[in-house]
């Protein structure tokens, strides 16, 4: 299965800003073509910094002065290896309660509503406990939202639906982490989220959404929740986003069928 992704981002710094971007695809997935292009004010080629993290995230880093930035990612994704199995570090990390995922704050109400499930069972009962109490609303979350405002509002995006479910699965001693994600197949088409939840020490997918098929997903990056996968951070003056295109298609095949009762792994 062959993906093509692209993120096209056009920025205005008021003055000198430290950029962060994580749009580009994560380690470890076979990458035929990939170009990151990034041009300052009226046409000076920058070059970005990339580090990569533990967890295989790819992080570009560029600093810049005043005038307009045009970002251009672009990439062909093919097969990924296997999946890596979780590790001792992985059930002890992403256990814990995080800024965004306080599933010490939704402990009770997951314990009474999930009480006597475990391994796949449960799994299958949060995704659909989430994406049948939460309404999809674009445009109603703000980010700093959390499970817990999810939880209380039933409204939100991607992003909502992933905290909600990490939160009620580390509650009931589930690791479970964020993933950002290319959805090829998401309607409308924008960065993507998703959790992943560790079953018999193999990490699953679960999407609340239901919006696009999980085997067709490309990582970017991997966290405890949103605070470490933002496709944009900065640093110093003031930054307006003044344009942002996400796209993810697949070359060679159709849209693989979604079954939300299927465990799949992202690679």
């Amino acid at each position: 299965m062959q993906r093509a992704v692209t993120a096209e981002l056009d920025l205005e710094p008021a003055g000198p800003v430290d950029l962060i971007l994580q749009v580009a695809v994560a380690r470890r997935v076979a990458l035929p073509a990939e170009h990151l292009d990034i041009v300052h004010g009226d046409g000076e080629p920058l070059e970005a910094t990339e580090l990569v993290d533990a967890a295989g995230n790819r992080l570009h880093r560029i600093h810049v002065g005043p005038g307009p930035v045009r970002i251009r990612y672009r990439a062909t994704v093919g097969e990924a290896g296997a999946p890596e199995p979780a590790d001792e570090l992985d059930a002890i990390a992403f256990l814990r309660p995080s800024r965004y995922c306080q599933s010490d704050e939704v402990f009770a109400q997951a314990r009474r509503r999930f009480h006597g499930l475990a391994g796949h069972d449960l799994l299958a009962a949060v995704e659909d406990e989430v994406a049948t109490s939460v309404t999809y609303s674009p445009g109603t979350s703000r980010g700093t939202d959390s499970a817990v405002t999810t939880l209380a509002t039933g409204q939100g995006v991607c992003r909502d639906y992933a905290h909600l479910v990490i939160a009620l699965l580390r509650a009931m001693d589930v690791p479970a982490r964020y993933a950002a994600v290319y959805a090829p197949g998401l309607e409308p088409m924008d960065f993507h989220a998703v959790a992943e939840a560790c079953i018999d020490g193999t990490w699953y997918v679960v999407d609340a959404t239901r919006l696009a098929p999980r085997a067709s997903l490309v990582r970017i990056a991997t966290g405890r929740d949103a605070a470490d996968c933002a496709f944009l951070s900065s640093h110093g003056a003031a930054l307006q986003l003044t344009h942002l295109r996400v796209d993810a298609r697949l070359e060679d095949v159709p849209l693989p069928t979604e079954d939300p009762s299927e465990l799949v792994r992202l690679a």
